[in-house]
């Protein structure tokens, strides 16, 4: 039995040898292409922009690296370890975890301990954190309600008082509207399992279980764009293709069917006809690619799906130690700045000159805003201002240079409407049988680079003969970094002895 099945999938595989499309390279589409190409397919790749990784990329600036964001790499999906395994071997380095959060001009450890905790809050402030808590518990507790926005969510389980002091300013930051706009599903998938609620009840009220956060993460010596760059030179070395700086144009159908990409590279055009789709470009995007075009309610639908785009100022300043932590979040409203990353921490390898420092200013804003419309040198200036006024580089020290890089689509926004509008698209998607959408934006959903790639695999064992759906994935219990070793060990143990089957929803913010 088990000997007809490998017969089967190897012939559908070898039947199906060139004759797949994956539109992007980041690490959804990239990974499909990956497990394709492992299998004897060879898809076509395509991707707009000049480098691979999409957000998970690494830039480089006169010989300094630097991440679009931060990217720990650690799972609790075996596959998805598996693959980074394969790709890197031993070029991951074991990096120690520290951030901080910055507030009423204080820095607050994260995970919380309660020392610093009442030293930085007070002794009044803590206890009516705590009153609070326990008014919302008891009301929840008389009156159960569903809310319906993240605010409503976050001081119904953990307290009015608590959800001002560490949740409301950051979270408006990110996301630039108010708190009672934003969907509580959002809340209950991202904040489920996050260290953040984690630490401040434990630190507050004490801990009844032996849940520890992890203290150190993989990470590969030089960013992990190193990931995706290396993942790229196996696939075109498994005979496949990887267009760069190519832009899909239009997505032709014939009923039911994709029939073929039409793509441009400066004055090429690229026609690449195939028998599979895989897509991880933005629903948004490829709504209004399709040629015969999609109905109108189709098309209104995915004009109303909105993103938060994301700008990085890298810094390089002339001191060789600045702060410990990996990324400190600044929570205060007097900074715009939302995160801060210090790469020299991540990998010494990230920085060339081991006597100086760079950071990543991190801004989250919206295309055509303030923030986004500032001139680069605008951006230096702003950051430079700002680290100086949160205290984190001595007097006198320079800021010596800068970049900006600006990312666009950077996060799904789940607003009151959002939900209705991907239903739309999604049913119109799924009424093509061979189209799969994958990874963040392919799917409109805050998957992190794991769960991306989860969907990118699962999307392509599906055209091995598999069948996986890939809107239920578990991105919940498996990525949690709050765990007990017993709680860990029973789950590696279950893995090794079922198949890699996936369910529930999505994951917590890294």
């Amino acid at each position: 039995m088990a000997l007809d099945h490998l017969e089967s999938r190897e012939l559908k595989a070898a039947s199906m040898k060139g004759s797949a499309v994956v539109i992007g390279a980041g690490p959804a589409g990239l990974t499909a292409a990956y497990e394709l190409s492992k299998n004897g397919v060879q898809p076509t790749v395509i991707e707009l922009a000049d480098k691979v990784g999409g957000i998970s990329r690494t830039e480089t600036y006169k010989g300094y690296r630097f991440d679009i964001g931060g990217h720990r790499f650690f799972t609790k999906i075996v596959d998805v370890q598996r693959i980074w395994k394969e790709i890197l071997g031993d070029e991951f380095i074991q990096v120690p975890r520290m951030s901080r959060i910055y507030y009423r001009n204080k820095f607050f450890n994260y995970p919380l301990s309660i020392t610093n905790t009442l030293k930085n809050l007070g002794i009044v402030d803590s206890l009516l954190i705590g009153l609070s808590y326990i008014n919302s518990a008891v009301k929840t507790t008389l009156k159960p309600r569903e809310a319906e926005n993240f605010e409503d969510w976050v001081s119904d389980r953990f307290g009015k008082r608590l959800f001002n002091t560490f949740f409301k300013t950051y979270t408006e930051k990110v996301w630039g509207m108010p708190c009672n706009e934003i969907q509580a599903e959002w809340a209950a998938q991202r904040i489920k399992g996050l260290s953040l609620r984690k630490a401040v009840t434990d630190a507050i009220f004490g801990s009844s279980d032996a849940k520890t956060l992890i203290k150190e993460f993989d990470y590969p010596l030089y960013g992990p764009g190193q990931m995706w760059e290396r993942c790229t030179e196996i696939i075109e070395g498994n005979g496949s293709e990887v267009l760069m700086e190519t832009r899909v144009s239009r997505v032709e159908h014939d009923g039911q069917k994709i029939t073929k990409v039409i793509a441009h590279k400066g004055d090429e055009t690229f026609e690449v006809e195939a028998e599979q789709f895989i897509s991880s470009m933005p629903v948004t995007a490829l709504a209004r690619c399709m040629d015969p075009a999609p109905p109108q309610a189709v098309v209104d639908a995915s004009k109303s799906l909105k993103y938060r785009d994301f700008l990085i100022v890298s810094i390089i300043v002339d001191q060789e130690d600045l702060f410990p932590d990996n990324w400190i979040y600044i929570h205060s409203p007097d900074f715009k700045v939302g995160r801060i990353q210090n790469f020299k921490n991540w990998s010494p390898a990230m920085v060339p000159d081991a006597s100086k420092t760079c950071l990543g200013m991190e801004y989250f804003c919206s295309e055509g805003d303030d923030i986004w419309s500032m001139t680069d040198e605008e951006l230096i200036a702003l950051a430079s201002q700002e680290i100086q006024g949160l205290g984190l580089m001595e007097q006198g020290v320079t800021v010596e240079d800068g970049t900006v890089i600006r990312q666009r689509k950077a996060y799904p926004v789940y607003d009151s409407e959002y939900k209705g509008h991907l239903q739309v698209v999604r049913d119109y998607l799924a009424g093509f049988e061979n189209l799969q959408t994958v990874g963040r934006n392919g799917m409109h959903r805050y998957n992190n680079q794991d769960h991306s790639m989860m969907s990118g695999l699962l999307a392509a064992k599906n055209l091995l003969g598999g069948s996986h759906d890939l809107w239920n994935i578990n991105t919940e219990k498996e990525y949690h970094e709050d765990y007990t070793p017993q709680e860990l060990e029973q789950q590696a143990t279950m893995e090794s002895t079922q198949p890699a089957a996936v369910k529930s929803t999505e994951p917590v913010v890294a």
